[in-house]
């Protein structure tokens, strides 16, 4: 099984420069595949897929195949949106905490009136540094869902990115500039028990530059998304 793993792995590679010229390079992405997972060999489908996915086949077909769409890379954006989220983010915290200091104080104020006319002037203070604090407790919150958003997509375009490109741990990978090409699939896999099922496959391939160390970084095919129909 060992032997049978490696040899895989190597045609997975070998293949990899083939694909990013070919016409087709879904055929022999998801050939090699499902030969792995007839295998049930987890490595050499971890290779392929950025979530693998063990799929029961006894047989497979591409049903259909999406126009080659090719798109700027936009790591480089979603890097810069969280950098700018977070330091919004922080920035709010300042203010929404000097707001629950003054509610709290109002507070304490209301607590201690001892005549109408003084509960009624702090319970004016109170509604107004509770409306205060609610605005600017809300906006820190809308900024920091906003921020951990963006922070956990641009985690995920740069997992995917460096998988395409085969390098590992990139330290510059969002500072590349190039594009993403991209298609979708739909795929129809037969079981043992003859019962079909249907899934839409998105592969990727990522074509980038370094540019200011002038180096090419031309990405593999992968597959980023298994999604049952």
């Amino acid at each position: 099984m060992r032997r049978k793993s490696l040899v895989i792995l190597g045609l997975v590679f070998a293949l990899a420069a083939l694909q990013s010229c070919s016409s087709k390079p879904e055929q022999s992405l998801l050939t090699s595949y499902f030969h792995a997972v007839s295998l049930n060999d987890v490595s050499t489908m971890s290779s392929m897929a950025v979530d693998p996915l063990k799929i029961e086949a006894e047989s497979w077909a591409i049903t259909k195949v999406s126009e080659e769409k090719i798109e700027p890379s936009g790591l480089a954006e979603l890097g810069k949106k969280e950098a700018d989220l977070k330091k919004q983010y922080e920035a709010s915290s300042g203010p929404a905490l000097d707001a629950k200091d003054s509610l709290d104080s109002a507070k304490d104020e209301f607590n201690s009136a001892r005549t109408a006319a003084a509960k009624g002037a702090a319970k004016a203070k109170v509604d107004a540094a509770q409306k205060k604090f609610e605005e600017a407790y809300q906006a820190n919150r809308g900024l920091l869902n906003q921020y951990n958003e963006t922070k956990t997509a641009a985690a995920k375009e740069e997992e995917i990115t460096t998988f395409s490109l085969g390098a590992g741990q990139l330290p510059n990978v969002r500072d590349l500039k190039g594009d993403v090409h991209s298609k979708d699939l739909e795929v129809q896999v037969k079981g043992k028990d003859g019962a079909a099922k249907n899934y839409r496959i998105t592969i990727k391939m990522y074509d980038l530059k370094d540019e200011a160390a002038n180096i090419a970084r031309h990405g593999r095919w992968v597959i980023t998304k298994f999604e049952q129909l």
